[in-house]
């Protein structure tokens, strides 16, 4: 069965992208490539549970297994190390992408404490979209008893538009709540 926003990017969102861009074709209109989460963990350096949990708990969100993240060089104000693990992230393409975006859109954003949207100047120029949820508890699968430490998360977007209105406009299409 395909994803939900798969078949409407597919069925109504990429005609109209098409129409509304002038793109000379259906593979040159932009789409969603991979969704990058991440979580740091800034007691990683010294406790390796916080570090497992955490992976364990985006694992849960993703719905695919997380990789650690380890410092790339030591810093002696901070006490780290290199090769030590201070994170954890996921890599999500094609259909666990759509899922996750999906979820994130209908379940997660509306669950965050005084939202009002999203901001629109997350752009890097290049048509890709990063933005950070402040606890990580708002996703339904983490079970909020078991969780002892309320983190925060980066999430970002990468399409294949050029500019940034393009890519502005594909999220529109999924939904995205942008603030005007």
């Amino acid at each position: 069965m395909k994803p939900r926003l798969k078949e409407k990017y597919e069925i109504e969102l990429r005609p109209n992208l098409l129409k509304q861009f002038k793109y000379p074709n259906y593979l040159a209109v932009p789409k969603v490539d991979k969704i990058v989460i991440n979580m740091g963990i800034g007691e990683g350096a010294t406790d390796s549970k916080k570090v497992a949990s955490v992976c364990d708990q985006l694992t849960l969100i993703a719905g695919q297994k997380a990789v650690t993240t380890k410092a790339r060089k030591s810093i002696a104000n901070f006490k780290l190390r290199e090769g030590v693990s201070i994170g954890a992230k996921v890599t999500l393409r094609k259909e666990k992408m759509y899922e996750f975006l999906d979820r994130l859109l209908n379940i997660a954003l509306p669950r965050v404490r005084d939202f009002r949207g999203v901001s629109k100047k997350s752009f890097d120029g290049n048509g890709n979209y990063s933005m950070g949820i402040k606890e990580h508890i708002v996703f339904p699968e983490i079970d909020y008893d078991k969780v002892e430490t309320i983190r925060g998360m980066d999430i970002s977007i990468i399409t294949s538009a050029k500019t940034d209105d393009e890519a502005c406009e594909l999220l529109k299409g999924f939904g995205m709540p942008f603030t005007r």
